[in-house]
């Protein structure tokens, strides 16, 4: 998947940590799906000022169908690394987030993570909400595909 860094609004800085590292001394695989994951809790601290309990409730809705890692080379112990995370594409009731990985220059990795709008007794799909879709316009710069 190509990934512009120019194309994420929100890009979060941290530091890889000795636990997050390897016998081989580079970040364990999974811990990318970590980083997404703190990166996807940034995004939506910045798209929900003053809609923090509405969109709070719709994030408690969303269920991971899909998760997509891309390795391009390592991130290491104490390195500052980006994590950049946008909204990609809407479907009805889905919504897709692009992710890349970068440190200084160097990108690092890429990632997709696919989640689904559900009811929660029931877990069938049903339609992303227009006050998540309106936030998410809002504050991309690259407006996500629509399906």
């Amino acid at each position: 998947m190509a990934v512009r860094r120019e194309d994420f609004t929100l890009a979060h800085r941290l530091r890889v940590r000795w636990d997050e590292v390897d016998m081989q001394h580079v970040v364990f695989n999974a811990n990318y799906l970590m980083y997404f994951d703190v990166a996807i809790a940034e995004y939506w601290r910045a798209i929900g000022s003053g809609r923090e309990r509405e969109l709070a409730e719709i994030y408690m809705r969303l269920y991971t169908v899909k998760s997509t890692v891309e390795y391009h080379a390592s991130a290491r112990y104490d390195e500052e690394i980006e994590v950049g995370a946008r909204v990609v594409r809407f479907g009805r009731s889905s919504m897709a987030f692009g992710f890349g990985i970068w440190r200084a220059a160097e990108h690092l990795v890429s990632g997709e993570l696919v989640y689904v709008h559900a009811d929660p007794a029931t877990r069938k799909s049903v339609p992303i909400p227009q006050v998540l879709r309106d936030a998410v316009l809002a504050y991309e710069r690259v407006k996500p595909e629509v399906a």
